[in-house]
């Protein structure tokens, strides 16, 4: 039996709260599928569960604020596999249940075997559904027969019961099941979580389920007078604004008593990699143009892979170099304050793949749909505040991380080339190190080799 416990999802956090489970008891769940969504001081982050097997038990309810660390749940092996009385038919899956006859030996089906009388027989033709399903049948009077299955290879589910029940009396289809966070974030975007189609397990209505029913911005926001909810309504939001702002002001605090900064700074004659961009752009679909940002972060990623001494943590008084360059990418959030998701193995994806899985992490960020291994795991972390008109940025390292890269904006500086001045597009890089790690001649090699990059972008 393995315990899912609340994760640690970057080294600002101490505790969460679970805001809903995304599966329940007796599901099958697999390494990696996300299983809960946890808020924490900065963003609310989908988790992925870090072992394969049957949920058994669910020991937080949502709502509940824990330590890092503490038991959420309890991972059972996966359940066995019940064998059929019949030979199954295309396509039909066997799901885990409890074992009703002793499991059959590992080989091909043969005729139809007598098996075990059950204390209900059943006929030739007979409904896929669990005995949950068939009582609540029994008790609503339904025949099970006549029933079209919605589930998986045509099983009959508890939903289908309940609304052939309901047509039978002529009461309207059941209610379906809001989870707590999709009921509020369906408050804040104006949207009737009785409208959304739900997704979830018995037609559960999740947080995302209610994002994609969502008017896109250029919806009029409902006038103040028409919203529901008390006055205060608003006041979670500056409460999340409130505690994030004391998260980073603790992370950056820690990070300036903690860590002995170094600093440098190089100017980068971009004009190669300007025109190659404009010349890329030209000839490109509109979905595969690219920004300059993907440019400086290729270059980002590929310098620490030739500087590895930069790419990894410093923990337990000793530096460890990163399995791979996963690029965390300072982003700002609507609301005010940051959070700084990784682009894993930046450095091995092409520009314009580089590009889409930028944009897409941005919009994640911003609509608090990030997953826990994209908020924790960042090898070395880049800040570009080009496009707010920043021309050079010293940051702080981000703990445990041991390096921070600062891109300014492109600007046109005059400049000697070849003996002759003249105007060429430039931009500021930066980096922020950790003494303990490396030094300045570390750091040097470093912003060099970003420099030289961008002086071919067509290798990028």
């Amino acid at each position: 039996m393995a315990e899912f416990t609340m994760p640690s999802l970057g080294a600002d956090m101490d505790e969460g709260t679970l805001v809903e489970w995304l599966v329940g008891p007796g599901d099958l769940v697999r390494r990696g599928d996300p299983v809960a969504v946890v808020e924490t001081a900065k963003s609310t982050i989908e988790v992925e569960c870090f072992d394969t097997g049957t949920m058994t038990k669910l020991l937080v309810e949502p709502g509940t604020t824990v330590p890092v660390g503490t038991p959420l749940a309890l991972i059972g092996p996966a359940g066995e596999r019940r064998p059929a009385p019949h030979a199954p038919e295309k396509g039909e899956p066997s799901e885990p249940v409890e074992p009703r006859t002793p499991p059959e030996p590992p080989s091909p089906p043969p005729e139809p075997a007598p098996v075990p009388a059950s204390p209900a027989a059943r006929p030739p033709g007979h409904v896929d559904a669990g005995p949950l399903v068939r009582h609540l049948a029994e008790q609503s009077d339904v025949d099970l027969g006549t029933l079209h299955g919605s589930g998986p290879g045509g099983r009959v589910t508890r939903t289908d019961v309940e609304h052939a029940a309901a047509a039978r009396t002529g009461a309207g289809p059941p209610r379906a099941r809001v989870t707590p966070l999709a009921r509020r974030l369906a408050a804040e975007l104006g949207v009737d979580p009785a409208t959304v189609r739900g997704t979830g397990r018995q037609s559960a209505v999740h947080a995302s389920d209610v994002r994609r029913a969502a008017p896109g911005p250029s919806a009029p926001a409902p006038p103040a007078s028409a919203a529901p909810g008390p006055p205060s309504a608003a006041r979670p939001a500056e409460d999340r604004a409130a505690a994030m702002r004391r998260a980073i002001a603790g992370l950056m605090s820690r990070a300036n008593r903690d860590i002995p900064h170094y600093h440098l700074s190089t100017t980068v004659d971009m004009a190669a990699a300007t025109d190659w961009l404009h010349e890329h752009n030209r000839r490109s679909p509109i979905g595969e143009r690219l920004l300059p940002a993907a440019l400086l972060l290729k270059a980002a990623a590929l310098a620490a892979r030739e500087v590895p001494e930069l790419n990894g943590f410093w923990a337990d008084d000793h530096f460890t170099a990163g399995e791979g360059v996963h690029l965390g990418v300072a982003v700002s959030l609507r609301g005010g304050g940051l959070v700084a998701p990784a682009l894993r193995h930046a450095d091995t994806l092409a520009l314009p793949r580089l590009m889409n899985a930028l944009k897409d992490l941005v919009t994640r960020a911003r609509t608090g749909r990030l997953r826990g291994s994209e908020v924790s795991g960042a090898t070395i972390t880049v800040t570009d505040l080009g496009d707010q008109g920043v021309e050079t940025v010293f940051g702080v390292i981000h703990p445990p991380q041991v390096a921070l890269v600062g891109f300014g904006r492109v600007t046109d500086r005059p400049c000697a080339v070849d003996g002759l001045l003249g105007v060429r597009p430039v931009v500021t890089a930066t980096l922020s190190a950790d003494h303990r790690a490396t030094d300045g001649a570390v750091g040097s090699r470093y912003l060099t080799a970003v420099a030289r990059l961008l002086q071919k972008p067509e290798h990028l």
